[in-house]
C-alpha cells in the first residue's frame, strides 16, 4: 500500500467550472491530435516522389511522431469517457483523488503524482 501525505480534500476536489475547463481543454487536445494524425498520414501529390526518396531516419521520426499522437489521443479519449462516467480525476492505482493542479497541467493524467512517480521508476 503506497503512503500518501494528508490532502487537502479542498485542494484536491474539482469544482464544476474546472471539470467545464478540462473538458474543453481535453477536446482542444484531441482535436489537435487528429489534425496531427492527418498531416502526419497526408503526403501531397508533388511530394510523393520526395517522400520515397526521405531516408530512412526521417521515416522512423514520421512513425515514432505518429505514435506517440496516437498515444496521446488514446489517453484524451480515456479522460474525456472517465469524465462523462463521473470517473474522472481519481488515480487508477489508489483511487484517491488527483491534484487538481496536476490536472490543470496534464488533464488526461490517470495516476496521482506519487503513483505516477512509483510507475516510472518500475520501468
Amino acid at each position: 500500500m503506497v503512503n500518501h501525505p494528508i490532502i487537502d480534500d479542498h485542494e484536491a476536489r474539482l469544482s464544476p467550472e474546472d471539470l467545464a475547463a478540462l473538458r474543453d481543454s481535453l477536446r482542444e487536445q484531441r482535436l489537435f491530435r487528429e489534425e496531427q494524425l492527418r498531416q502526419i498520414a497526408t503526403v501531397p501529390a508533388h511530394a510523393e516522389e520526395a517522400h520515397r526518396r526521405r531516408s530512412a531516419a526521417q521515416t522512423e521520426v514520421r512513425v515514432e511522431l505518429a505514435a506517440s499522437a496516437r498515444m496521446v489521443l488514446a489517453d484524451v479519449e480515456a479522460a474525456l469517457d472517465r469524465m462523462a462516467r463521473g470517473r474522472y480525476g481519481f488515480c487508477h492505482l489508489c483511487r484517491r483523488p488527483v491534484d487538481r493542479a496536476r490536472l490543470l497541467i496534464v488533464p488526461q493524467a490517470r495516476y496521482c503524482a506519487r503513483c505516477q512517480q512509483v510507475r516510472e521508476a518500475g520501468r
